[in-house]
């Protein structure tokens, strides 16, 4: 049973990344969207180290987050169109665990290249390289939050008119102690503070999303098809 509970989840993440690299304009907007708005900001406070230093984690983590933001109605809405998704319900296998393997699929081709971009990005506002390391682990924790909670208001507004909006609405306040946690463990660095509490938080905050979102997210799913 194991066993093709562990194929059932590799078979619909290999299937999720082959249709990204098909479609992977939409992916690479996503990226481009990201460092567009990162490298805009020196430009539009000055050059002043000192401020650009300060602002440096928050213009990241918001980037960040907005990039997530923008690839999150494309996590369900194919398969919706297609019908995939509702042979997808039939099936015998968990809906939380592939789910959580179309979650995974969307955090590997949306997050994870913020992740590996923002250490590159954070030298434009001449963050220290010791708060480097703790940017990236920070947005590699964060990050797959983002995806979670962002799969459940993707589920909740599948098929509604106006449901990016309604998207936005329902998941960015949820957002707001991820991007707080995660820019505070880089500003903690550069203050001189260690960023241990900030990124355990963050560590529980994963854990805790991990378990409920998949649930959550085939509860809201189920609604959405009938």
């Amino acid at each position: 049973m194991l066993r093709g509970a562990g194929s059932a989840f590799t078979a619909v993440l290999r299937r999720d990344l082959m249709l990204a690299w098909r479609g992977r304009a939409d992916v690479l907007v996503t990226l481009a969207f990201f460092v567009v708005v990162v490298c805009l900001f020196p430009f539009g406070v000055g050059a002043e180290t000192n401020q650009l230093r300060a602002i440096g984690p928050g213009v990241l983590w918001v980037a960040a987050l907005l990039s997530t933001l923008l690839s999150l109605h494309r996590l369900f809405a194919q398969d919706h169109a297609d019908g995939t998704l509702e042979q997808l319900l039939l099936s015998p296998e968990p809906a939380a665990l592939w789910v959580m393997a179309k979650i995974a699929a969307h955090w590997i081709v949306t997050g994870l290249p913020l992740v590996l971009v923002a250490p590159g990005l954070a030298l434009l506002f001449d963050v220290e390289r010791d708060a480097l390391g703790v940017l990236t682990v920070s947005l590699a924790l964060g990050t797959p939050i983002l995806a979670l909670i962002g799969a459940i208001g993707a589920a909740l507004t599948l098929g509604l008119r106006g449901g990016g909006v309604l998207l936005a609405l329902l998941v960015l306040p949820l957002y707001v102690p991820v991007l707080i946690f995660g820019a505070g463990a880089v500003d903690a660095v550069l203050g001189g503070v260690g960023a241990s509490a900030h990124l355990l938080l963050l560590a529980g905050g994963l854990l805790g999303a991990l378990a409920l979102a998949p649930f959550a997210c085939a509860a809201a799913l189920r609604i959405a098809v009938e």
